[in-house]
C-alpha cells in the first residue's frame, strides 16, 4: 500500500509542535521503529521522527520503505521557516537546488515535486488558518534533502516568535489531515521572488496544481542554455509540459525568450485565461 510519509525533526521545535498537533487531532498507532524512534500511522499517513535537521535527511523515503516494507508515495517534511523579514507566514514549497547546495541536497538537482498535494495543502491551509495573523503562501523551490519520491515542506515562519505559535501548528495539522488532492492540470512557475504571490493567487482561484517554481534570482537571462536546462529539469521533475510565467516580473523581451525556451523543450506557456475557476 502506498503511503504519505510525514517527517518530524526533533531539532526543529515547529516540527515537533506540528507532530503534537497531528497526534491530538487524529488517531495514530505504532507501526514499528525507524532509527530508534517509534513510527506512527493514521490511515495512509506514516510519521517518522529523526533526531537531526531534516534538510540533511537524504534518502529517508527509501530508508523508511526498507525499514517498514512499505512503498512511500509522497513525503512531507514539517518545518520552521526563517527569514530576516520576520514575516509571519505559513508556507509550502517543493525542494531542490537550482545552483549551489548550501542547505542540503545536491548542487543543481531537483527532487520530484508533488504538485497535487502541495497545491491542495495551500488551499486547505488557507481555510484552516482563517483568522490567524499569518500569510499563507507558496515559496519557490529551494534546499535539501535529496530524495527520489515526490516531496514538499510545510512550514511556519519566520522567526522564534512565530515558531512557538500553537494555533499555527494546529492549523498546519488540520490542513495536513483535511487536504484533498484534485486532478487539475500541473504546471511549473517561472519568475517572481522567493515568496510566490502570483502562483499563490492563481492556485487559490484556478484549477491548477503548481510544482517546481523557478524564481527570477536563480535565472541568468543572458545564458539561454543554462536557463533552458533549469526549465527542463523543472518540467520533468513536476511531470508536466505546462509553464506559468509571472510576466510582470520580467521585461516583455525576457518573457518572450523564456516562452521560446519552454516551446523548444516541447512545453507550453499558459496564463489564467487558460484555467477554469475553482
Amino acid at each position: 500500500m502506498a503511503i504519505r510519509l510525514m517527517v518530524c525533526s526533533l531539532a526543529d521545535t515547529v516540527s515537533v509542535n506540528i507532530k503534537d498537533a497531528l497526534l491530538s487531532q487524529a488517531p495514530w498507532s505504532e507501526e514499528g521503529e525507524f532509527e530508534g524512534h517509534p513510527v506512527l500511522r493514521s490511515g495512509d499517513m506514516v510519521m517518522a521522527t529523526v533526531p537531526g535537521l531534516h534538510i540533511f535527511a537524504d534518502d529517508i523515503d527509501q530508508r523508511v520503505s526498507d525499514a517498514l516494507s512499505v512503498k512511500v508515495d509522497e513525503v512531507v517534511f514539517m518545518s520552521r521557516h526563517k527569514a530576516a523579514s520576520g514575516q509571519r507566514s505559513l508556507t509550502v514549497h517543493p525542494i531542490g537546488n537550482w545552483r549551489k547546495a548550501d542547505y542540503g541536497g545536491r548542487e543543481g538537482e531537483l527532487v520530484p515535486a508533488a504538485p497535487g498535494l502541495m497545491t491542495a495543502l495551500l488551499r486547505s491551509l488557507k481555510a484552516a488558518a482563517s483568522g490567524l495573523d499569518f500569510d499563507v503562501v507558496f515559496e519557490v523551490t529551494h534546499h535539501g534533502p535529496r530524495l527520489a519520491s515526490p516531496t514538499l515542506f510545510i512550514e511556519i515562519g519566520s522567526n522564534e516568535a512565530s515558531w512557538g505559535d500553537k494555533d499555527a501548528a494546529r492549523a498546519l495539522a488540520r490542513a495536513l489531515l483535511e487536504a484533498r488532492v484534485e486532478d487539475h492540470p500541473k504546471a511549473i512557475g517561472i519568475g517572481g521572488g522567493h515568496y510566490a504571490p502570483r502562483f499563490t493567487e492563481v492556485s487559490l482561484a484556478k484549477k491548477v496544481s503548481f510544482g517546481h517554481m523557478l524564481p527570477g534570482y536563480a535565472m541568468d537571462l543572458n545564458d539561454p542554455a543554462s536557463l533552458s536546462a533549469m526549465i527542463g529539469k523543472a518540467l520533468r521533475s513536476t511531470g508536466t509540459d505546462l509553464a506559468y510565467l509571472h510576466k510582470k516580473s520580467m521585461k516583455r523581451s525576457e518573457a518572450s525568450m523564456v516562452a521560446s525556451l519552454v516551446a523548444d523543450l516541447g512545453g507550453r506557456v499558459i496564463d489564467s485565461s487558460d484555467l477554469q475557476d475553482l
